[in-house]
Protein backbone atom coordinates (compact mmCIF):
# COMPACT_ATOMS: atom_id res chain seq x y z
CA UNK A 1 0.00 0.00 0.00
CA UNK A 2 1.43 3.30 -0.94
CA UNK A 3 1.04 6.06 1.32
CA UNK A 4 -0.24 9.23 -0.31
CA UNK A 5 -2.71 11.79 1.50
CA UNK A 6 -3.40 15.22 -0.01
CA UNK A 7 -7.07 16.23 0.47
CA UNK A 8 -8.60 18.86 -0.71
CA UNK A 9 -8.28 21.50 2.07
CA UNK A 10 -4.42 20.87 1.67
CA UNK A 11 -4.52 21.95 -2.10
CA UNK A 12 -6.93 24.89 -1.38
CA UNK A 13 -4.66 25.89 1.22
CA UNK A 14 -1.41 25.91 -1.06
CA UNK A 15 -3.28 27.89 -3.68
CA UNK A 16 -4.06 30.14 -0.53
CA UNK A 17 -0.20 30.72 0.78
CA UNK A 18 0.55 31.48 -2.95
CA UNK A 19 -2.26 33.93 -3.18
CA UNK A 20 -0.59 35.51 0.47
CA UNK A 21 2.39 35.04 -0.61
CA UNK A 22 2.76 39.06 -1.71
CA UNK A 23 1.56 40.26 1.60
CA UNK A 24 4.15 38.91 3.42
CA UNK A 25 8.10 39.92 4.30
CA UNK A 26 9.32 36.61 5.70
CA UNK A 27 8.00 32.80 6.34
CA UNK A 28 8.42 30.91 8.95
CA UNK A 29 8.73 27.06 8.12
CA UNK A 30 8.07 24.55 11.20
CA UNK A 31 10.12 21.07 10.81
CA UNK A 32 9.89 18.33 13.03
CA UNK A 33 13.23 18.19 14.43
CA UNK A 34 13.13 14.30 14.65
CA UNK A 35 13.22 14.23 10.70
CA UNK A 36 14.06 17.95 9.71
CA UNK A 37 14.68 16.44 6.35
CA UNK A 38 11.68 14.55 6.01
CA UNK A 39 9.03 16.72 7.46
CA UNK A 40 10.68 19.72 4.90
CA UNK A 41 8.08 20.33 2.43
CA UNK A 42 10.03 20.32 -0.65
CA UNK A 43 6.91 21.05 -2.65
CA UNK A 44 6.36 24.60 -0.84
CA UNK A 45 9.76 25.63 -0.87
CA UNK A 46 8.55 26.33 -4.73
CA UNK A 47 5.59 27.84 -3.92
CA UNK A 48 7.66 30.06 -1.25
CA UNK A 49 10.51 30.78 -4.16
CA UNK A 50 12.84 33.60 -3.31
CA UNK A 51 10.97 35.29 -0.01
CA UNK A 52 12.66 35.26 2.86
CA UNK A 53 12.55 32.26 4.96
CA UNK A 54 13.34 30.84 8.78
CA UNK A 55 13.25 26.81 9.15
CA UNK A 56 11.76 26.50 12.53
CA UNK A 57 13.41 22.90 14.19
CA UNK A 58 11.03 22.16 16.62
CA UNK A 59 10.44 19.84 19.13
CA UNK A 60 14.14 19.95 19.63
CA UNK A 61 13.56 18.47 23.07
CA UNK A 62 12.38 15.23 21.60
CA UNK A 63 15.38 14.70 19.38
CA UNK A 64 18.71 13.16 18.72
CA UNK A 65 20.54 16.26 19.36
CA UNK A 66 24.19 15.40 18.09
CA UNK A 67 21.88 14.00 14.64
CA UNK A 68 19.82 16.72 14.59
CA UNK A 69 22.69 19.50 14.89
CA UNK A 70 23.94 17.39 11.78
CA UNK A 71 20.79 18.19 10.06
CA UNK A 72 21.13 21.98 11.36
CA UNK A 73 24.53 22.24 9.92
CA UNK A 74 23.40 20.60 6.54
CA UNK A 75 20.30 23.89 5.81
CA UNK A 76 22.53 26.45 6.92
CA UNK A 77 25.21 25.30 3.87
CA UNK A 78 22.30 25.34 1.63
CA UNK A 79 21.51 29.28 2.63
CA UNK A 80 18.94 28.63 5.34
CA UNK A 81 18.65 30.56 9.02
CA UNK A 82 17.92 27.66 11.33
CA UNK A 83 16.39 28.16 14.92
CA UNK A 84 15.67 25.76 17.28
CA UNK A 85 12.15 25.47 19.45
CA UNK A 86 10.32 23.71 21.77
CA UNK A 87 7.20 25.69 21.18
CA UNK A 88 5.28 23.78 24.13
CA UNK A 89 7.99 24.90 26.46
CA UNK A 90 8.40 28.12 25.09
CA UNK A 91 11.77 27.83 24.77
CA UNK A 92 13.47 29.94 22.07
CA UNK A 93 10.25 31.58 20.77
CA UNK A 94 12.08 35.05 21.12
CA UNK A 95 15.26 33.79 19.32
CA UNK A 96 12.39 33.42 16.33
CA UNK A 97 11.45 36.81 16.24
CA UNK A 98 14.71 38.05 17.01
CA UNK A 99 15.94 36.18 13.92
CA UNK A 100 13.25 37.68 11.66
CA UNK A 101 14.41 41.26 12.57
CA UNK A 102 17.74 40.44 11.10
CA UNK A 103 16.71 38.94 8.27
CA UNK A 104 14.46 42.21 7.42
CA UNK A 105 17.14 44.29 8.49
CA UNK A 106 18.34 45.73 5.40
CA UNK A 107 14.89 46.11 4.05
CA UNK A 108 13.54 48.13 6.88
CA UNK A 109 16.56 50.42 6.95
CA UNK A 110 16.28 51.29 3.36
CA UNK A 111 12.34 51.78 4.31
CA UNK A 112 13.41 54.46 7.24
CA UNK A 113 16.04 55.97 4.43
CA UNK A 114 13.08 56.88 2.16
CA UNK A 115 11.27 58.79 5.28
CA UNK A 116 8.91 55.43 4.93
CA UNK A 117 7.46 54.58 8.72
CA UNK A 118 8.02 50.61 9.00
CA UNK A 119 4.66 48.29 10.07
CA UNK A 120 4.22 45.80 11.12
CA UNK A 121 6.51 42.71 10.18
CA UNK A 122 4.28 39.98 8.48
CA UNK A 123 5.19 36.45 8.79
CA UNK A 124 3.69 33.61 7.10
CA UNK A 125 3.87 30.09 9.14
CA UNK A 126 3.51 26.72 7.18
CA UNK A 127 4.50 23.46 7.71
CA UNK A 128 3.29 20.06 7.00
CA UNK A 129 0.80 18.72 9.76
CA UNK A 130 1.26 18.23 13.48
CA UNK A 131 4.69 19.72 13.32
CA UNK A 132 3.51 22.16 15.81
CA UNK A 133 2.60 24.93 14.07
CA UNK A 134 -0.85 26.30 16.51
CA UNK A 135 1.21 25.60 19.55
CA UNK A 136 4.30 27.69 18.34
CA UNK A 137 1.35 30.45 17.18
CA UNK A 138 -0.14 30.61 20.62
CA UNK A 139 2.92 30.76 22.72
CA UNK A 140 4.12 33.57 20.82
CA UNK A 141 1.16 35.34 20.91
CA UNK A 142 0.49 33.78 24.54
CA UNK A 143 -3.45 33.44 23.82
CA UNK A 144 -5.32 30.13 22.16
CA UNK A 145 -6.25 31.26 19.01
CA UNK A 146 -5.03 28.77 16.85
CA UNK A 147 -6.50 25.11 17.17
CA UNK A 148 -4.31 22.41 18.59
CA UNK A 149 -4.49 18.63 18.95
CA UNK A 150 -2.08 15.75 18.24
CA UNK A 151 -3.33 14.90 15.34
CA UNK A 152 -2.97 16.22 11.92
CA UNK A 153 -5.49 18.44 10.05
CA UNK A 154 -7.22 20.30 12.45
CA UNK A 155 -6.27 23.86 11.08
CA UNK A 156 -8.50 24.01 7.70
CA UNK A 157 -7.80 27.69 7.08
CA UNK A 158 -5.74 30.62 7.34
CA UNK A 159 -5.95 33.35 9.48
CA UNK A 160 -3.72 36.31 10.48
CA UNK A 161 -2.67 37.07 13.94
CA UNK A 162 -1.25 39.88 15.61
CA UNK A 163 1.90 39.49 18.00
CA UNK A 164 1.88 42.94 18.92
CA UNK A 165 3.09 45.98 16.88
CA UNK A 166 5.94 44.60 15.41
CA UNK A 167 4.80 41.61 13.93
CA UNK A 168 1.81 39.92 12.67
CA UNK A 169 1.29 36.04 11.66
CA UNK A 170 -0.34 34.60 8.77
CA UNK A 171 -1.26 30.59 10.28
CA UNK A 172 -2.10 28.03 7.48
CA UNK A 173 -3.18 24.69 7.56
CA UNK A 174 -0.65 21.82 7.62
CA UNK A 175 0.18 20.88 4.06
CA UNK A 176 1.68 17.68 2.46
CA UNK A 177 3.92 17.14 -0.65
CA UNK A 178 1.30 15.83 -3.28
CA UNK A 179 3.57 12.75 -3.81
CA UNK A 180 6.52 12.43 -1.76
CA UNK A 181 9.65 11.07 -3.60
CA UNK A 182 10.24 8.10 -1.92
CA UNK A 183 8.36 5.82 0.82
CA UNK A 184 10.36 6.35 3.57
CA UNK A 185 9.42 9.95 4.12
CA UNK A 186 5.55 8.76 4.22
CA UNK A 187 6.80 6.40 6.87
CA UNK A 188 8.84 8.79 8.73
CA UNK A 189 5.66 11.20 8.45
CA UNK A 190 3.52 8.82 8.94
CA UNK A 191 5.22 7.92 12.48
CA UNK A 192 5.32 11.77 13.85
CA UNK A 193 1.80 11.50 13.55
CA UNK A 194 1.50 13.98 10.07
CA UNK A 195 -0.97 11.41 8.47
CA UNK A 196 -3.66 10.08 9.37
CA UNK A 197 -3.57 6.36 10.85
CA UNK A 198 -6.31 5.26 9.27
CA UNK A 199 -5.17 5.41 5.96
CA UNK A 200 -1.71 4.52 6.57
CA UNK A 201 -0.73 0.64 6.41
CA UNK A 202 0.63 0.92 10.08
CA UNK A 203 2.36 -2.61 9.79
CA UNK A 204 4.69 -1.21 6.90
CA UNK A 205 5.03 1.82 9.23
CA UNK A 206 6.05 -0.48 12.47
CA UNK A 207 8.52 -2.39 10.61
CA UNK A 208 10.26 0.67 9.29
CA UNK A 209 10.64 2.07 12.81
CA UNK A 210 12.35 -1.64 13.74
CA UNK A 211 14.60 -1.20 10.30
CA UNK A 212 15.75 2.49 12.13
CA UNK A 213 15.84 1.51 15.44
CA UNK A 214 18.02 -1.73 15.34
CA UNK A 215 20.78 0.43 13.08
CA UNK A 216 20.49 3.16 14.78
CA UNK A 217 19.22 3.25 18.57
CA UNK A 218 19.73 -0.96 19.17
CA UNK A 219 20.29 -0.03 22.53
CA UNK A 220 17.18 1.94 23.24
CA UNK A 221 15.22 -1.06 21.35
CA UNK A 222 16.06 -4.13 23.32
CA UNK A 223 16.21 -2.06 26.81
CA UNK A 224 13.01 -0.60 26.35
CA UNK A 225 11.44 -4.29 25.88
CA UNK A 226 13.72 -6.55 27.77
CA UNK A 227 15.35 -8.45 24.64
CA UNK A 228 18.54 -8.87 22.93
CA UNK A 229 18.34 -8.58 19.83
CA UNK A 230 21.52 -7.53 17.19
CA UNK A 231 21.36 -5.61 13.79
CA UNK A 232 21.37 -7.97 11.92
CA UNK A 233 18.17 -9.83 13.02
CA UNK A 234 15.23 -9.63 10.45
CA UNK A 235 12.52 -6.98 11.60
CA UNK A 236 10.06 -9.55 11.56
CA UNK A 237 11.94 -11.70 14.36
CA UNK A 238 12.02 -8.48 16.34
CA UNK A 239 8.83 -7.66 15.99
CA UNK A 240 7.65 -11.18 17.50
CA UNK A 241 10.48 -10.87 20.70
CA UNK A 242 8.46 -7.67 21.26
CA UNK A 243 5.43 -9.31 20.90
CA UNK A 244 6.64 -12.42 22.94
CA UNK A 245 7.63 -10.06 25.92
CA UNK A 246 4.31 -7.56 26.18
CA UNK A 247 1.29 -9.69 24.68
CA UNK A 248 -0.01 -13.20 25.42
CA UNK A 249 -0.58 -15.73 22.62
CA UNK A 250 -4.10 -15.75 21.08
CA UNK A 251 -4.91 -19.14 19.27
CA UNK A 252 -1.50 -20.37 19.13
CA UNK A 253 0.06 -16.92 18.02
CA UNK A 254 0.85 -13.12 19.85
CA UNK A 255 -1.37 -10.22 18.78
CA UNK A 256 0.53 -8.30 15.63
CA UNK A 257 -2.18 -5.82 15.69
CA UNK A 258 -1.74 -4.72 19.51
CA UNK A 259 2.40 -4.97 19.01
CA UNK A 260 2.44 -2.77 15.93
CA UNK A 261 0.32 -0.17 17.70
CA UNK A 262 2.60 -0.60 20.74
CA UNK A 263 5.32 0.31 18.56
CA UNK A 264 4.53 3.07 17.56
CA UNK A 265 2.77 4.49 20.10
CA UNK A 266 5.85 4.35 22.17
CA UNK A 267 7.77 6.28 19.74
CA UNK A 268 5.59 8.79 19.89
CA UNK A 269 5.22 8.96 23.53
CA UNK A 270 8.92 9.32 23.96
CA UNK A 271 9.61 5.68 25.22
CA UNK A 272 12.60 5.14 23.23
CA UNK A 273 14.21 8.31 24.31
CA UNK A 274 15.65 10.84 22.17
CA UNK A 275 15.11 9.59 18.52
CA UNK A 276 16.10 11.32 15.43
CA UNK A 277 14.60 9.20 12.25
CA UNK A 278 16.54 10.90 9.27
CA UNK A 279 20.12 9.94 9.70
CA UNK A 280 22.62 11.86 8.34
CA UNK A 281 24.81 9.05 7.02
CA UNK A 282 22.54 7.32 5.06
CA UNK A 283 21.81 11.13 3.07
CA UNK A 284 25.74 11.07 2.72
CA UNK A 285 25.68 7.04 0.89
CA UNK A 286 22.99 7.96 -1.04
CA UNK A 287 24.69 11.19 -2.72
CA UNK A 288 27.90 9.21 -2.96
CA UNK A 289 25.78 6.19 -4.58
CA UNK A 290 24.69 8.88 -7.03
CA UNK A 291 27.78 10.00 -7.72
CA UNK A 292 28.88 6.53 -8.84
Amino acid sequence: MVIQWFPGHMAKATREVKEKLKLVDIVFELVDARCPLSSHNMYLDEVVKDKKKIIIFNKIDLCDRAETAKWKSYFENKGYTVVYTDAKNSNNLNKVIDKAKEELAEKIARQVAKGIKPRAIRSMVIGVPNVGKSTFINKLIKKNVANTANKPGVTKKQQWLKLNKDIELLDTPGILMPKFDNQEIGKKLSLIGSIKDDITPLDDVSLYLIELLKNNYLENLNNLYKINVTSEDENVFIMEKVAEKRFKKIGGDYDYDSTIKLLIQDFRTQKFGLITLDNYNDLLENEEQHEN
